[in-house]
């Protein structure tokens, strides 16, 4: 029998029994894969850089001790890893940490937005500034309903609170920037791979079976379950940003 506590409250739900679901070595619909388990298939170079993301997460250079811990808990209700079995989470802050350090950019700066290092240090002051205005705590210390309800606002590009640190910068870009950010760390890691049965690399092996929907050999059949968002996330449904135009699109330089 699973106990309902502060952390089981946090984990998805089986919508058959209502019961959460403990977390998992590997979630996801495809049981037993590892991507992992093709390295001997790619070249020398590309199995050292992926086995690097495995076993070498970058140093936090750019955050400071503060920013981290606000920057863990926004990563943590953005793409929540409470169905991840300590051991396999992702680190999801450290690879942002590293492109920030090394001021790696995509080519291009919105008209309204600072560089994104510049960007990163107005917003996460920004969330802390609404945690401390609306409830006088840390962020990080906050329960993940309200963590979730400042998020929310960002997103709506309505933020509830520190309006004078927001009118330093779109919230709609920092959001589409933010949620970029940490997709794109989750889902270079293997261990993602994993979970939506991506076998990585396709070189020097080659996928072979480019049509029909057929797997490769070496992939493993989905395995579908369905479940429910947690008790403590109001974020189980799709919705359309605010701020107007698509976050790539337009006002750049």
């Amino acid at each position: 029998m699973i106990k309902s506590d502060a952390n089981t409250d946090r984990w998805i739900v089986d919508p058959k029994t209502g019961r959460p679901i403990p977390p998992m070595e590997q979630p996801g619909y495809y049981p037993g894969f590892s991507t992992m388990g093709q390295k001997s298939y790619w070249d020398a170079k590309t199995r050292e850089v992926v086995e690097e993301r495995v076993h070498h997460a970058p140093p936090i250079r750019f955050f400071s001790s503060e920013e981290v811990a606000t920057m863990s808990a926004v990563a943590d209700r953005l793409i929540p890893q409470d169905d991840r079995a300590d051991g396999r989470k992702i680190p999801i802050i450290n690879g942002i940490d590293e492109r920030l350090f090394k001021e790696e950019l995509e080519g291009y700066v919105y008209e309204d937005m600072p560089i994104d290092s510049k960007a990163y240090q107005i917003g996460l002051k920004a969330i802390e500034a609404m945690a401390q205005e609306l409830y006088s705590t840390t962020f990080a210390t906050l329960d993940p309903i309200r963590q979730d309800l400042i998020l929310k606002s960002i997103h709506d590009s309505k933020p509830i609170a520190a309006k004078e640190i927001w009118s330093q910068m779109s919230p709609h870009r920092f959001w589409a920037l933010l949620l970029g950010d940490c997709a794109t760390e989750y889902y270079s890691h293997p261990w993602a791979w994993d979970e939506i049965g991506f076998g990585g690399p396709a070189y020097p092996r080659p996928y072979m079976r480019l049509e029909g929907g057929q797997p490769e050999p070496w992939e493993k059949p989905e395995r579908r379950y369905e479940w429910l968002a947690p008790f403590t996330s109001i974020s189980d449904r799709e919705e359309e940003m605010g701020g107007g135009e698509h976050p790539r699109q337009g006002g750049t330089h």
